[in-house]
């Protein structure tokens, strides 16, 4: 039914104990085992800022994992440098033409097929080289989005979904998806065939870009006619293009909103 609500982290990580029954390779049912509570039960207090209870949901922390504020790109921490020489390899090299070239190889969607919770246990595997905050397996990435946006927007359950796989397509980082480097796979989008904006992380390195010295794409326009429209502007390649591109007519077919959310 479309008022059941998305089930908690707790519940999804149980998925394979309750034996989840897969229908297609991008829709999901999960037999869900319903838990039942005494009325008297002792209430259960979160002792970690990250913990989920069964009461009290997600507590979103005051500050990231080494202690400062969230995306601070210039905060010295163990992440800072990781961070930065990811941004470095990722604005020189994704070019209009690269973008063009991914897109007809991946939008063929010729690699492999799998269930959602088959994507979500890949992405156990890989930490995101240009996240300043985590330095976690993305499926905790995932994990704590959905539970994030859950207690924020209680009632949109469209919108949890939509925070669980936002980041499935990082799964390019897999040998089963090609095994592309991350600088082509993760990090902030931004559009190419136009001018690259100042307000991009990390933006000095777009001057070693070949489209930035490229008149037919440096301009405020480049490629594009001005109004267009998102769906005509071509993003810098990686998991939320190829997110977009999987996106199924029968899967989140009833808004359009989830697919701009994931191309951004």
């Amino acid at each position: 039914p479309s008022n059941t609500p998305l089930p908690s982290s707790q519940t999804l990580l149980r998925c394979r104990e309750l034996r989840s029954a897969i229908v297609s390779p991008f829709k999901m049912t999960i037999i869900i085992e319903q838990p039942q509570f005494d009325a008297a039960a002792e209430r259960k207090v979160a002792g970690d800022p990250a913990e989920l209870v069964l009461d009290g949901g997600f507590t979103v922390p005051d500050s990231n994992a080494f202690g400062h504020t969230f995306r601070d790109y210039d905060a010295e921490s163990e992440r800072k440098k990781t961070v930065e020489e990811f941004y470095s390899v990722n604005h020189i090299n994704q070019t209009y033409e690269f973008v063009q070239r991914m897109r007809d190889a991946y939008g063929r969607l010729d690699k492999t097929e799998m269930s959602i919770w088959e994507c979500i246990e890949l992405l156990n595997e890989f930490i995101d080289d240009s996240d300043p905050d985590l330095d976690m397996p993305q499926i905790e990435h995932l994990l704590q989005t959905a539970e994030a946006i859950r207690k924020d927007y209680p009632d949109e359950d469209w919108l949890h979904l939509t925070g669980l796989i936002h980041d499935l397509g990082k799964v390019l980082l897999h040998p089963s998806f090609g095994e592309l480097p991350q600088w082509a796979v993760v990090g902030d989008t931004f559009p190419v065939g136009c001018a690259f904006d100042e307000c991009n992380v990390h933006s000095k390195y777009f001057k070693e870009n070949p489209d930035y010295h490229n008149p037919e794409f440096n301009t405020k326009f480049g490629a594009y006619s001005e109004g267009c429209g998102l769906d005509k502007v071509l993003m810098s390649w990686g998991h939320d293009d190829y997110m977009y591109l999987v996106r199924s007519p029968s899967f989140l077919a009833f808004a359009v909103a989830p697919w701009f959310i994931a191309k951004r």
